[in-house]
């Protein structure tokens, strides 16, 4: 007989496959209307283009977010609208290290490019960038399972880079139960998706052991400090106002100050 916290944890885990679903269809209602735009706008620099000779369509000079003018999230299929993934520029045989600086404090995590190197190889190019300067950890799950998520420019749920990347090392938590989940232990961190090899930039740092389908890139592990620091998020709860007492902004917010990524 399953007991009631094993029911209340399963509901939670549908709850949230549910939802990166939703955010996924509003992400494509969001490049289907970008496209519009962007047709749009290709007829409107083809009429102008002595215009655009004439430098009357400048840029500001400010770098974007993401790589293209229509953004993605993690959680969506490739297409050939996307921009394609970085080249590989990484090492493959060695380790890597994301670090953040946050507003609460430092959080340092160490990545094995041997494992997942498409992944270390996306964090890198996008900290390179400055992508994640700046940006705030938009979501924090305190039932069920235990999670901050960030990577998301836009804060919302529903940005990312352009592109996606292909999901990697998901044996590397072991096989899946008869419940068809695995832990992700405490101070894990791994991709957050929508379907199979739809990751982008948001990412989710595990503060409690946490059971999920073996669906979500796991390719860091936080410190001992990083640790500490998401569980203090975690104790303090989400916001007011969240549509569910578990689920929402962190109550204490968290804003990634800076992040680089450094060969170990």
């Amino acid at each position: 007989m399953v007991s009631s916290e094993q029911r209340r944890k399963q509901l939670a885990r549908e709850k949230f496959l549910r939802q990166q679903q939703r955010r996924e269809a509003a992400r494509r209602k969001t490049r289907q209307r970008n496209a519009i735009i962007a047709s749009t706008l290709v007829v409107v620099l083809a009429a102008g283009g002595g215009a655009w000779a004439a430098g009357a369509f400048k840029g500001d000079g400010k770098s974007d977010k993401t790589d293209t003018a229509a953004g993605s999230t993690p959680s969506e299929q490739p297409t050939p609208k996307e921009s394609p993934a970085p080249k590989m520029a990484i090492d493959k045989k060695a380790k890597y290290t994301f670090d953040i600086k946050t507003n609460e404090g430092d959080i340092s995590i160490a990545m094995d490019a041997a494992k997942t190197p498409e992944t270390v190889n996306s964090f890198k190019h996008l900290a390179d960038k400055g992508y994640f300067d700046n940006t705030k950890c938009h979501r924090l799950t305190t039932q069920g399972i235990y999670v901050l998520q960030c990577g998301d420019p836009e804060g919302t749920g529903a940005g990312g880079p352009g592109y996606s990347i292909p999901d990697e090392n998901l044996d590397g938590l072991g096989k899946a139960g008869k419940d068809g989940s695995v832990t992700y232990p405490a101070g894990t961190v791994a991709m957050a998706n929508a379907g199979p090899n739809t990751g982008g930039s948001q990412f989710f740092l595990v503060y409690k052991d946490s059971k999920l389908p073996p669906a979500y890139t796991p390719f860091g592990e936080m410190d001992e400090a990083g640790l500490k620091l998401v569980e203090k998020v975690g104790k303090a709860g989400v916001a007011e106002g969240s549509q569910s007492p578990g689920d929402g902004a962190p109550k204490k917010a968290v804003t990634l100050e800076k992040a680089t990524v450094k060969k170990s």
